[in-house]
């Protein structure tokens, strides 16, 4: 199970910060480094830097480690400019950057800055003929009719490496799973039930059949918290707190975090979790971390790797 360290500048935190957590996950010896793309945290504005720009920062102060976006709104970039952008840091990373792209769904912050957000079907409709556009645009160019997005270049350069992905993620039933198995290298999900997963990948996986892809091929991440402690005394006390924070018990508490998929205990009963999410299907957990930066907590973090880390 590959471990990505999953950031939300969008709570406060510099771009010093943000350097300073990737190179920390970059020697601790985590797979990937995430942030999210959002201008506003709900209805707050803190210190929330661009996520593109940012990204050719971090892919010249790293050299190893994995770069991700979860995810870049749509409705930020036209696609052309996402794909151009993806496609330098792609360069500049030498082949370590992972495109997230969505549809878009703060409402607060689209306000806030004047940027349009079309009903979901509309913004579903943008987002696929999105993500045809870039896929044509990293490959080289081609032609691409559309209503909203439309290409027709016959050579674009530079082309991206190999290293270069696309993920796709979102807890949608039919259409997020569909585009993620017709363009994604990668498909994301939030922590959830068994059962949503399965049925999610399952639709994943026809898509990918019906686009000549290999299903197999698609990595399958989950993104979530980690709640881990040296004792379970500790860990006790932890279920209680955070299980009155929602109005439940401890124990109900305890069991929705079972049925999820996440990660906490001991470090031995979270590690017991991690090979259960293997067996799911799941092969990077994006550890994530909704707070400001300078609240990350390193040491806490460094038992997190060490109890689940391989």
């Amino acid at each position: 199970m590959e471990l990505g360290l999953f950031v939300e500048p969008q709570c406060g935190g510099s771009y010093e910060r943000l350097i300073e957590l990737a190179r920390w996950a970059e020697a601790t010896g985590f797979a990937a480094f995430a942030r999210s793309d959002h201008y506003l945290d709900g209805e707050d504005s803190n210190d929330a830097t661009d996520a593109l720009v940012s990204f050719g920062g971090l892919a010249r102060e790293t050299s190893k480690i994995r770069l991700v976006s979860l995810v870049s709104p749509i409705t930020f970039r036209h696609p052309a400019v996402l794909a151009k952008s993806a496609a330098t840091i792609d360069e500049m990373s030498g082949g370590r950057f992972t495109l997230g792209v969505g549809a878009g769904w703060m409402r607060s912050e689209h306000e806030a800055f004047g940027v349009d957000l079309p009903p979901i079907e509309e913004r579903f409709d943008r987002l696929e003929e999105a993500l045809a556009v870039i896929a044509a645009i990293t490959s080289g160019g081609g032609s691409v009719p559309g209503t909203h997005h439309s290409l027709d270049i016959t050579r674009v350069h530079p082309r991206v490496s190999d290293g270069f992905a696309i993920v796709i993620g979102g807890a949608g039933r039919r259409r997020t799973p569909q585009l993620a198995g017709r363009y994604a290298d990668e498909y994301n999900l939030f922590v959830t039930e068994r059962h949503n997963l399965d049925e999610r990948v399952e639709t994943m996986r026809t898509a990918a059949v019906a686009a000549s892809r290999d299903p197999d091929a698609i990595l399958v991440s989950f993104a979530g918290p980690v709640l881990i402690h040296e004792s379970e005394r500790e860990h006790a006390e932890a279920l209680e707190t955070r299980g009155a924070r929602r109005g439940i018990s401890a124990t109900d508490y305890r069991d929705l975090l079972d049925a999820r998929g996440v990660p906490h205990g001991t470090p031995e009963m979270a590690r017991a979790v991690i090979d259960r999410l293997m067996s799911w299907g799941i092969g990077r957990y994006y550890i994530q971390e909704y707070r400001p930066l300078d609240a990350i907590d390193l040491d806490r973090m460094r038992l997190v790797f060490e109890a689940i880390g391989t």
